[in-house]
C-alpha cells in the first residue's frame, strides 16, 4: 500500500458515538457497531467515505484463512471478481495498493478498546503506523497479535456467518451508516 506520500488527514465527519456500519455484500448483510469513543478517526474517515459512496462496489481483495477478509481498496473498483480473485492487475493497479489519497492517523496506542477478537473491524495499513486509508478488514477469528499496531473501529454485532462465507472477490455493494439512536 504506498500511501507513505499522501498528506495526513483529519475527517470532517462529526462523530456522534452512535454509528452503526451496514455492509451489503454479495454473500449477505453484516451489521457493525462502530467506536467512536475509543478510535474517533477512523470512525469519521470510514463514516465519510462510506457515505460518499466511496466502498461502493469494490471488491474484497485479500483472504487468508483463519486470519483476515480484507477490502477497501479503489483499484479492484472496474476489476472483475475473477481478476481481483486471482491477484491480477486492474486498470488502476494491483487490489491492495490503492487508497483514498490521503492517510490518517493510528489510534491502536490511544484505543482503550483495541481488541482483534473475531469479526472485529480494522484498518489496513503499510509499514508505517500513520499510513491507513480506506482499506479495512474483518477478523476471521481473535487476531491479538495485531492488537498493538492496527486500529480496530469496530465490532460485528451481525452478520458473523456472511464474514465467514467472504472471499477474495466477492463484493462490497454498498456501506451505509445508521445511528443506534434514530
Amino acid at each position: 500500500m504506498g500511501f507513505i506520500q499522501d498528506p495526513l488527514h483529519t475527517p470532517d465527519y462529526a462523530v456522534l458515538g452512535d454509528e452503526v456500519a451496514v455492509f451489503d455484500t454479495s454473500k449477505g448483510t453484516i451489521r457493525v457497531r462502530l467506536d467512536g469513543e475509543g478510535a474517533p478517526v477512523h470512525v469519521a474517515n470510514f463514516c465519510e467515505l462510506a457515505s460518499s459512496g466511496f466502498y461502493d462496489d469494490l471488491k474484497f481483495h485479500r483472504y487468508v484463512p483463519g486470519f483476515v477478509i480484507q477490502g477497501g481498496c479503489p483499484n479492484t473498483r472496474d476489476m472483475t471478481s475473477e481478476q481481483v480473485a486471482r491477484g491480477e492487475a486492474g486498470p488502476h493497479g494491483r487490489p491492495g495498493t490503492g487508497g483514498p489519497g490521503y492517510r490518517i492517523r493510528q489510534e491502536f496506542t490511544t484505543n482503550p478498546h483495541n481488541s482483534h477478537d473475531d469479526a472485529a473491524l480494522a484498518m489496513a495499513r503499510s509499514a508505517d503506523p500513520d499510513s491507513a486509508g480506506s482499506q479495512f478488514y474483518f477478523c476471521l477469528g481473535p487476531q491479538h497479535g495485531l492488537d498493538s499496531g492496527y486500529t480496530v473501529f469496530g465490532q460485528t454485532v451481525e452478520g458473523t456467518e456472511v464474514i465467514s462465507a467472504l472471499r477474495a472477490g466477492d463484493t462490497i455493494n454498498s456501506i451505509r451508516i445508521e445511528h443506534v439512536g434514530a
